[in-house]
């Protein structure tokens, strides 16, 4: 990891893309309440991170909380994937 900003920048991009498939998914798809689900799960998947990742865990090494947010935050985000896929 360079730095916090470059990591907030990644998990900003990464969540406008699943942002834009899921809105792409609850206008052009067939099951909207569940693309709207997605569209706000994203969102507090954003938010969470974000958040996270300004105010680190007290007493563990920052090297090891880092790791794991990131582990944490792609594990999340393949599952958001793995759902548009289904709808």
């Amino acid at each position: 990891m360079a730095n916090k900003r470059l990591l907030k920048r990644t998990i900003n991009m990464i969540c406008e893309d699943l942002l834009a498939e899921c809105m792409a998914a609850s206008l052009y798809g067939t099951n909207k309440d569940s693309a709207e689900a997605l569209l706000y799960s994203t969102l507090m998947l954003q938010s969470d991170y974000i958040c996270r990742i300004s105010h680190p865990e007290p007493g563990m090494p920052a090297k090891t909380y880092y790791k794991t947010l990131r582990e944490n935050f792609v594990a999340q985000a393949s599952e958001i994937i793995d759902q548009l896929n289904t709808l």
